[in-house]
């Protein structure tokens, strides 16, 4: 069964991280049913010194035809002067919005191996293992807009929130699959209190609950949430919430591990599936092999999960990772005395160890 991959390396550290990523995925699907099929497009900053876009219809067209897309990291200071319609960052928004993916599936675990490294007391952190749901297609960064107008002679600008019920009805039906998977718990996340969008997102989240009898519904205001998920992160199973709240909790709970170089992400929805590490291009360290794989490496596992429906692969990756940790093995990021420092090819190699 062959499955095509479309790899975007894109900018700074991206093809560093995304060699290792593709490494590991041979490695991991041999001997399976899943023949991969790896072909790499470009996107970001790296299709605008080729191209003169962030996205070219080349690569958009690739993508629409692929199983899956592995991407690194876009962006960088060297493309600052770019008009905004041309920013690479573009390119993964120009993806979401072509591919149909209207979900984002952020995964916030601490592994034991690095509980030391989180922010918060080891007590609060120990056991953490919460998803993230966000809504990627609606809301505020979609609605009409106004940069600039002049009332009553004051300026002013504005945005507007707004969801439909089939809107948060996929979204939320997506987060109750994925808690059948995992404890049976979601949190919906909103400010009811205040926003008439956000009734509309309870009601229906409590509608699409009921094809669910055993997952359990809870609601919480974006504010308590975010306070929750720094006093008592270990209460969360699911969480799932709209594009801009999204937005933020998703940052907010990444810190808590102690490093974002670890953390995947998957974009999933109508068309082929796009993951990749939530860090940045890091151009400052590109080519000097420091750049922690590892988030690729998980994105890479979740693509198998999510998108090649391969959920024995996605766990063998994901022990591999933490069997490395678990022996001490660290890029300079998560680099302690006492533990073992290496380089970039040297973790994939050590993950590769351990398939």
């Amino acid at each position: 069964m062959i499955k095509k991959i479309v790899v975007i390396p894109g900018d700074g550290i991206g093809p560093e991280i995304t060699e290792q990523a593709v490494k590991i995925c041979r490695a991991a699907a041999e001997g399976s049913e899943i023949d991969l099929a790896f072909e790499t497009k470009y996107a970001g900053g790296a299709a605008i010194d080729r191209y003169g876009e962030p996205l070219p219809e080349d690569t958009l067209e690739v993508c629409r035809g692929a199983d899956a897309i592995l991407l690194g990291a876009v962006g960088g200071p060297a493309w600052d002067h770019v008009a905004p319609a041309l920013r690479p960052e573009k390119a993964i928004l120009g993806l979401r919005k072509a591919l149909g993916l209207y979900a984002n599936l952020r995964p916030v675990r601490v592994f034991p191996a690095l509980v030391s490294h989180a922010p918060l007391k080891a007590e609060v952190v120990t056991g953490v293992d919460m998803m993230l749901v966000r809504e990627l297609n609606g809301g505020i960064y979609y609605g009409s807009r106004s940069e600039s107008e002049i009332v009553n002679g004051v300026e002013e600008a504005w945005d507007t929130e707004l969801y439909n019920t089939a809107e948060v009805t996929r979204i939320v039906r997506l987060a109750a699959q994925i808690a059948a998977k995992r404890q049976s718990s979601v949190v919906s996340v909103d400010k009811a209190n205040v926003l008439a969008s956000s009734r509309l997102w309870r009601r229906t989240a409590e509608t699409v609950v009921r094809e669910f009898p055993n997952i359990k519904l809870n609601h919480l205001y974006v504010d308590n949430c975010a306070m929750q998920i720094v006093l008592a992160p270990t209460q969360f199973d699911v969480i799932v919430t709209n594009n801009l709240f999204g937005d933020i909790l998703s940052d907010e709970a990444a810190v808590i591990t102690g490093s974002i170089g670890m953390l995947p992400s998957a974009s999933i929805g109508d068309g082929p599936g796009l993951y990749e590490p939530i860090h940045g291009s890091a151009p400052d360290i590109a080519g000097q092999g420091i750049a922690n794989p590892l988030g690729t490496i998980l994105s890479a596992a979740m693509m198998f999960r999510y998108s090649l429906g391969a959920e024995e692969i996605a766990v063998k990756i994901e022990q591999a990772v933490e069997k490395v940790l678990a022996e001490g093995y660290r890029t300079a990021d998560l680099f302690k005395q006492g533990s073992s420092k290496v380089t970039t090819d040297e973790m994939g190699q050590q993950v590769l160890n351990h398939l």
